[in-house]
């Protein structure tokens, strides 16, 4: 470490003249990898220097006002002088800088000499470690860099051209080392090889080309050390990549299981709020998804004087009923903003049409009376109707534009129903990246969780594209309802949730990946 000179959260002992630069790790590109101390780093720095090894999402974790600094990617590449210069320049200037790193930042990283230069200029750093590449692209090829009965040596190496100018490797005891792992190497991979070979080291030896580790598409070649050259030609496998070699490479074909996930291979476009997406795309990634973030939803409050209305008369109701986790969020917060809390409610009971908006209830602080075993408003109207509401007053907070069905079948029913419009969907801006993609015929399948995120998808695109997107994608639905929207737009249907909730949808898409 460099000087003791710590500072606290970003913000925190100010004023001061020199700030503090991290050397983070960030472990290939599973945002998982990255520790928990890198993230609560991320959390409260005042500037991000980061590889284009990096996977974007852990930018999600930056302060909003934080400045993000991208370095080494063709063609917009800095040289390490100008990356040592932005480093010095940030810190002296106060900040609290992070400066992530794929991998490791001391395994072939040149964090070390982004350290001696900190150390020169005076400014106090920390270093935190990451998982390598190497090792973690071995574990997601299924494959461990040692094993008990493989031999228990493992070699680290690098394949840059410097060690081949300078001569300095030991290329016999290289040889005898049960497994070696090598970084940058595609390029001098057959002056490599031809060295262990020359070293001794047996022509049939198992040699596996990991590329992209740990991403959606990494792809595994395994192959022998007479043969890896033009193996990796033959596939056209390029930078990033390691490269294994040892008996221990044999293990892939037993314990291999980064391929073997039910979703592996599979492309989806995920169409749900820039807000709402993440455990819907957490979990397809774990089961081996490759997500494409394509928001065609998002919401707003509706205007405030009707909901204050409501608010004021909120006791006068015998039950308000939520139809989602919006409603439940939007209505809420327009309570507390008006100066009420949960008292508000008095002798009203509450009903939600679902678990995941009985969830949000909870943890907003109320508990849910009525949730129907059926999650649609059909099923809601049966256990309503089974309580009996012939008399009651009855308040719906929803979106502002919904399914009739609830109200209109509680006022035949003797109800005195008020739909209360609290929030409204949007169209958001599009990445126009995503949406080449779905016009290229890149992705395998569109999720959607409500009928709004169907309708909002097809405004994206004119008739033809819209015509040529139906060949090839197919839509996984939440439930019923929006399956018969996108049905009606003229998708072809892949996937109706049996369970009409986000876990019910991920389980009937990972039930359609294994039964491929």
């Amino acid at each position: 470490m460099g000087k003791l000179l710590r500072p606290g959260a970003s913000g925190e002992g100010r004023p001061r003249t020199t700030g503090f630069v991290y050397l983070v790790g960030a472990g290939p590109w599973d945002p998982g990898l990255l520790t928990l101390r890198g993230q609560a780093l991320l959390a409260r720095c005042d500037a991000v220097v980061y590889d284009y090894l990096v996977n974007p999402k852990h930018l999600e974790h930056l302060p909003e006002a934080a400045l993000r600094i991208p370095v080494g990617r063709k063609p917009d590449r800095l040289d390490q002088d100008r990356i040592n210069d932005l480093l010095v320049e940030h810190a002296q200037a106060g900040r609290v800088v992070v400066r992530l790193k794929g991998g490791d930042p001391f395994v072939f990283g040149r964090g070390g000499e982004e350290a001696e230069v900190l150390a020169r200029a005076g400014i106090p750093f920390e270093v935190v470690p990451g998982v390598t590449a190497a090792i973690a692209g071995a574990a997601y090829a299924g494959i461990p860099v040692t094993h008990r009965g493989y031999g228990s040596s493992l070699a680290l190496v690098t394949g840059h051209r410097a060690v081949f100018a300078n001569d300095d490797l030991d290329w016999a005891a290289l040889a005898r080392m049960s497994t070696i792992a090598l970084y940058m190497s595609v390029r001098r991979l057959d002056a490599i090889r031809q060295a262990l070979l020359d070293a001794g080291r047996a022509p049939e030896t198992p040699v596996a080309l990991i590329r992209w580790a740990s991403r959606p598409d990494q792809k595994t070649l395994v192959t022998t050390l007479t043969d890896c050259v033009d193996a990796c030609r033959g596939a056209g496998l390029e930078p990033p990549m390691t490269v294994l070699v040892g008996e221990v490479v044999e293990l892939r074909s037993r314990i291999g299981w980064y391929e073997q996930r039910p979703l592996w291979g599979r492309r989806v476009a995920v169409t749900r709020s820039k807000a709402q997406h993440g455990p819907l795309t957490d979990r397809l990634e774990e089961l081996g998804a490759e997500v494409v973030l394509l928001p065609t939803i998002a919401f707003e409050a509706t205007p405030a004087a009707p909901v204050r209305a409501a608010i004021e008369r909120l006791s006068s109701y015998d039950r308000v009923i939520f139809t989602s986790a919006n409603g439940v969020d939007f209505f809420l917060d327009a309570l507390y903003a008006a100066g009420r809390d949960p008292r508000a409610f008095g002798r009203a009971r509450l009903a939600c049409i679902g678990p995941a908006t009985a969830r949000r209830l909870r943890e907003r602080g109320l508990v849910a009376d009525t949730v129907p075993e059926r999650f649609v408003a059909e099923g809601l109207i049966d256990a309503l109707s089974a309580e009996g509401v012939a008399g009651q007053r009855i308040l719906i907070p929803r979106a502002e534009v919904a399914r009739e069905v609830l109200p209109e079948t509680l006022r035949a029913q003797g109800a005195e129903v008020e739909v209360l419009p609290v929030y409204r969907t949007v169209l958001p801006a599009v990445d126009p990246d995503a949406r080449a993609r779905i016009l290229g015929g890149e992705i395998d399948r569109v999720t959607f969780t409500s009928s709004s995120t169907v309708d909002h998808f097809r405004a994206l695109f004119d008739d033809a594209e819209f015509d040529a997107i139906r060949q090839h994608i197919g839509a996984a639905c939440i439930g019923p309802i929006t399956a018969e929207t996108a049905r009606r737009h003229g998708l072809r249907i892949a996937v109706v949730a049996e369970r009409y909730t986000v876990p019910g949808l991920i389980d009937a898409m990972a039930a359609e990946g294994q039964g491929r």
